[in-house]
């Protein structure tokens, strides 16, 4: 058995991110038996993104402590999980609030979501070329951009004052959070600029952002929600 080395920058994010991940799901799920009966699957699903990711950080941070490596299909293992989920988020909470948003934005959100994460694979894996690869992911990430920015999701939250902050505020995360992956996928597949440590310290960051500060801008407004609710 080995232990974290003192230095250890990546196992140490490693270890933040796992804790950080567990500590999270106690707190959403805890705090979706206090929001109102529309909410709670939002929160549920907002606790079991952090639940998956923070089993898959405890095995890569002791997988990196032991080996100094991280396979790449333990990460995506784990956003072929949570990614959906995430995106589906933008669906439900729409529907929480009432929202006229019909399931073809839940196909368009969940299905570039599947071609972004499936082909940023294949390219990472080498199982075909890292440029093509990169570039057909990023038409999954452009019909997710269109979709929260300019189509039927979009224009729904933009009807409906209760959602439209909390909304953007999560679009954000998406369309800047999430450059960071594209950015580590550059640098470290199609340049060569980037070595594996360095990586997956952009990558811990990014997920720590990506799906703890997305879930807490949920829980934001479930908790306003429910609370103008009890006046």
């Amino acid at each position: 058995m080995q232990f974290l080395a003192d230095g250890d920058f990546v196992g140490v994010s490693f270890w933040i991110v796992s804790v950080a991940m567990i500590a999270s799901t106690v707190f959403f799920l805890y705090e979706g038996m206090n929001v109102k009966r529309e909410w709670r699957l939002s929160l549920l699903i907002a606790g079991l993104v952090t639940l998956v990711a923070g089993v898959h950080y405890a095995y890569m941070r002791d997988y990196w402590v032991i080996n100094q490596a991280t396979p790449i299909v333990y990460r995506y293992i784990d956003w072929l999980i949570t990614v959906p989920l995430l995106m589906i988020e933008f669906y439900i909470i729409l529907k929480a609030v009432g929202a006229s948003v019909s399931s073809g934005s839940f196909m368009r959100l969940l299905g570039g979501t599947l071609v972004m994460l499936i082909f940023g694979y294949l390219g990472e894996a080498g199982v075909m070329n890292s440029t093509i690869a990169f570039w057909l992911g990023m038409v999954g990430w452009a019909i997710i951009i269109y979709e929260i920015f300019a189509g039927e999701a979009s224009k729904a939250a933009a009807a409906n004052e209760s959602v439209k902050s909390a909304f953007n505020y999560m679009r954000l995360i998406v369309l800047v959070g999430w450059a960071i992956y594209p950015v580590g996928y550059v640098m470290g597949y199609m340049m060569g600029g980037v070595d594996e440590g360095s990586l997956n310290l952009v990558y811990n960051l990014a997920d720590f952002v990506n799906k703890i500060l997305f879930g807490l801008i949920i829980w934001n407004l479930a908790y306003n929600d429910s609370a103008e609710g009890k006046h």
